[in-house]
Formats: C-alpha cells, structure tokens, sequence
C-alpha cells in the first residue's frame, strides 16, 4: 500500500486559477505562491453569493496517530462535489511540530488529502512564521520597555506573555531569561509555548477582518502594574506597549485565506492552525464566511475528540462569529472504539468484537453532547483495512439503537466515491433544515460556572476542583468586565476526564482547574486543566528520524 507522500506525488495539481475559477473566485482576488497554492484577497469577492450551509467534521476520543477526521473532511467534501453539490473544503494549516513528532501532518490520508502535500505541512505560505514573530515581536517590546525605564510601571513578576515556537521543546516550556548581566536586562522567569497555543494565532482565526485584527492585538494582556492586592494593579496590553500596529503590519498577509485543491481538484481553503487540546482548534472566521460566500456546502473541522474541538466550535467561534451548523460527522474507526474498550494499542489489529461494544460507550457519549448543541449528526465509520465486519455491524446496531445512522466510508482508499454514502446522508440532514443551534451555556453565567457547565454537561465530571486564587482571578477578571467571555478548556485530547489514562466514558471524575489565563483579544478565558502543558514534547522517536531528501530531490517521511 503506497504511503500519503507517495499518493500525493502520484497527483499532478490543477493551476491554482483553474481552482480559482471553479470556486467563484475572481482572477484579481488570487495571490499566487507559485503554481498550486494562493492568498484570497477577501475584499475583492463578489459582495454577494451562495449561502452555504456549515458542516462540522469532529471526532471520538482518538488514539495517538488520530482517526482521520481531516481525511474524512476531504472525502466528505470530495463526494458532496461529486454528487453535483458546490462544495467547499474549510480548513486548519497544520503545525510543525506533529509533523516532526507523532501524529504527523493535517492534509488528510490517502485518495483523500489537500495538496500540495509537502508545502502545506512545512512553510506552506508563512502564515505560522509571521505569527509566531508577531507574538514575539510583542514580548520583546516588555523587555524592552522594562529596560529602558518601565514607564509603564510593570510589575515583572506578573509578566504572563511568554515566547511562542512552531515546534514540540520540552525544554523550553519554563526558562529563565535576560541573564548575562546588566545589558541585558531585568532577570525572571518565563517560557514557551507552542505556536499554535498563542493568543495571537486565535486573534487571527476569530478575527472578523484586518481592522478587527488590529483592535483585538492591541486588547490582548500581557502584564500588570505594581500595586498592592489585584483592585491596586492595572492590566498592560499591547496597546499600551504601542506594539498593536507593527503586529498588525506583520500578520497583514497571513489574514488572507490560502487557497488549495484536494487530489480530485476541488477547492479547500486553510487558514489557521489552533490545536483543540490547549486552544479552540478551529480555522479562521474569514475562512469560514468565504467559503459559506462561494458554495452551497462548506465542509469543516474541529480538532481532537467532539469533547474539545466541536465544544469549542460550537460554544467560542460559531458564538462570536454568528455561524449556524446545519449537520454534523462523529468519526469513529474500530481501532479507537478497541482502545476505548480496555485494548492495548499493540493489539489493536485483531479482531475484538466485544471491545467495541466496549468502547462504544464513548460514540455514544459524543452523539449525545453534540446533540445537546441541536446539531443533527450522523457517524462516518473511517475504514482500515484490519476491520472485521462483525465490527463494523456491531458500531451500526449501537449507533441505531441511539437513534442516528453510522456509513461505512472507505475514502481513504477510494476517495471521493469512497464517501457517497455519508455525502447523501449529511447533504440530507443539512437540507432537512432540522439544526436548532444553541450554544452550551449563556454569556451572564459566571466564568467559573461555565467550567463547571462544561465539566458536567460535556464530561460528565462531578465537579472542577480550583484553588481559591484561581477564583478569586476569576472574580477579579468579571469585575473588570470580562465576565461575558466564553471558556476555552485545555484538556488532554485522550480523555473525557483531564487523567488521559481514564478511557471509555468516565463519570463522576473531579476536573482540576490548575490555572486560568485571559485571553481578552482572542475573547476567552482559558482554564488548564490536569498535567496538560502548552508547549508539547517530542516522543522517544519522533517522526523526523525518517524525514529527508530523497536521492531525486523529493522529501521523504512526512505523512
């Protein structure tokens, strides 16, 4: 069986206009980076167009390599154009570091994948470089500003801006800086996060348009002033650093959608990268609207399990941007409903009918909370080659018995006619007009609550556990007037619990709070919760052992 690289090799890319074209997009709109990939310059879209009903892709709990959520998106959306629906793909970039450490890219498996593969799994068009220098363009102005005087008056033991890079470091994730002496500046602690996880990439994918952009960096907190108790101290922002309008400058052209095809030549747009374990894990906004502008169907994902990415879809960026789901996909495969079932991942490959009935505990989970948001939803099976069909009858007998459908989709094999089965399914359910949309929680709830809410409604926790000086930051930040803003839970992606070790569909767990942080240009508050870390490290061999350049100059290893 060839390898994604090597499928992807196989394809030979439409001209990047020629996509352009099919889409609706204008000639003067397209960018070109080179031959198979653009920039959309939005604001010279026609001003009106289709209005497209939104599909959200999300997933079970999945085993480390994933289940194929973006693969199946493109299926999905590669046999909604096939079945002569005007379909758009809507995506997230991917980030390096999965691409060098364990779960590899984010451009699909298979017949079923956005191209050109390599470009978009390394520098793609610099999106992720220009907002990993806007951030850090930010916390060197602090130091910078402390150096020379601190008019401002922060207090640097309550600076929370920490650097950002594009890669699993383990050994970044607490530092201490600025040490050499006194040309250097001030010692403290700090350090790093994964790009992915920065207040600025979500700025960038909430945002409603450049202007917006802008006003949102300047909002974001990165610091409090000297002063006695939290009502002494005053919030710094990038405003005040006067550090919004270089930022802005530095994101100018990674705001424009990137324009891309899948191996049938059918338009994708990707733009934004949020993981959904530590962030809200959902491509951009202007994205979104440019492909509900273009087509009659805008496919789209959420990242990890529909306890983080599809919560977050639904509750922080559907919220803000005023976007109505009409349909929903939960995929499932048999190997992750084994492990959810008690097996090992070792033994994952032989056939174990009563470990998925096992593991269906937790699709059935995810069925019942998405449900819970008035999304109608329908199970796509992600076909191995290792599935038995007692497994997969065993899935379709649980999934009827809840009252929804489960198709066999076999999309990375086949592609877009691998997936006709679910496209008729969602095109259907979308159509029924059936969706009544509503978010999770009311913006008056107090911020604590709303974890809470999340915790018990969506986990099936008994209840969050938070020190008292998480509370009181808590109260602190609604009396400030952040009050209204909704939660962004990071979360181990393994879990309904916060312990990734507790599988199936636990109940009655207690989630720890273990510190909270605003994100008042992003528009959220953001509770950690457990062991799980912002900056992730690399696995005892990491994917980019394998990765090189092959003898006729082609990369080798990235899947």
């Amino acid at each position: 069986m060839p390898s994604d690289i090597e499928i992807a090799r196989r394809v030979t890319l439409r001209p990047i206009a020629e996509v352009a074209a099919q889409a609706g997009i204008p000639a003067e709109a397209i960018e070109p980076y080179g031959r198979a990939k653009a920039k959309i310059d939005v604001a010279l879209l026609p001003a009106s167009g289709p209005s497209g009903k939104l599909i959200l892709v999300t997933a079970i709990n999945p085993t480390p390599a994933g289940e194929g959520k973006t693969t199946t998106s493109v299926g999905l959306a590669d046999a909604l154009n096939r079945t002569g629906r005007k379909t758009m793909l809507v995506l997230r970039e991917p980030s390096l570091g999965p691409c060098f450490g364990t779960k590899g890219g984010a451009t699909g498996g298979g017949w079923a994948q956005v191209g050109p593969m390599t470009d978009i799994n390394l520098h793609f068009t610099g999106d992720f470089h220009a907002i990993t220098a806007a951030h850090n363009l930010l916390a060197s102005m602090i130091d910078n500003h402390i150096y020379w005087g601190n008019a401002l008056d922060i207090d640097v033991r309550r600076v929370s801006w920490r650097r950002v890079l594009d890669m699993n470091d383990r050994a970044l994730r607490d530092i201490t800086q600025s040490l050499g002496g006194v040309a250097n500046g001030f010692p403290r602690e700090s350090g790093f996060d994964i790009t992915v996880a920065s207040e600025v990439m979500a700025v960038l994918c909430l945002a409603d348009n450049l202007a917006d952009l802008e006003a949102r960096l300047g909002r974001i907190i990165v610091a409090e002033t000297r002063g006695q108790g939290p009502e002494g101290r005053r919030p710094v922002t990038a405003r005040d650093l006067k550090a919004d309008g270089a930022m802005a400058v530095l994101l100018a052209e990674a705001i424009k959608p990137n324009l891309v095809q899948t191996l049938e030549g059918n338009p994708a747009i990707l733009h934004g990268g949020p993981f959904a374990n530590i962030a809200h894990g959902c491509n951009s906004v202007i994205a979104t609207r440019t492909g509900l502008a273009l087509a009659d169907y805008v496919v789209t994902e959420a990242g990890f399990g529909a306890d983080l990415g599809a919560e977050k879809f639904f509750d922080i960026k559907c919220r803000q941007a005023g976007l109505s789901p009409a349909a929903a996909v939960i995929v499932a495969t048999v190997r992750a409903l084994k492990m959810n079932g008690g097996v090992a991942k070792a033994d994952l490959g032989a056939e174990d009918v009563a470990a998925v009935r096992r593991g269906a505990v937790n699709l059935v989970r995810h069925i019942e909370n998405v449900r819970q948001f008035g999304v109608p939803a329908v199970v796509a099976i992600n076909h191995f080659a290792a599935d038995s069909d007692a497994e997969i009858a065993a899935i379709r007998e649980i999934v009827a018995a809840h009252g929804t459908e489960a198709i066999l989709c076999r999309h990375w094999a086949e592609g877009g006619a691998g997936a006709v089965d679910l496209a008729e399914a969602v095109a259907a359910l979308a159509d029924s007009g059936g969706a009544q949309f509503a978010p999770l929680y009311d913006d008056d709830l107090s911020l604590i609550d709303k974890m809470a809410t999340i915790a018990t409604r969506i986990y099936r926790a008994e209840a969050i556990h938070a020190d008292p000086a998480i509370h009181a930051r808590l109260k602190h930040w609604e009396a400030a007037g952040f009050g209204n803003l909704p939660i962004c839970m990071a979360k181990t992606q393994y879990s309904f619990s916060a312990d990734p070790a507790k599988l199936g569909a636990p109940t009655g767990h207690i989630v720890p709070i273990r510190e909270v942080r605003l994100a008042a240009g992003a528009g959220f508050v953001v509770a950690i919760c457990g062991e799980l870390m912002t900056m992730p490290g690399l696995p005892r061999v990491p994917a980019a052992e394998a990765i090189r350049i092959g003898a006729d100059g082609a990369i080798e290893g990235l899947f």
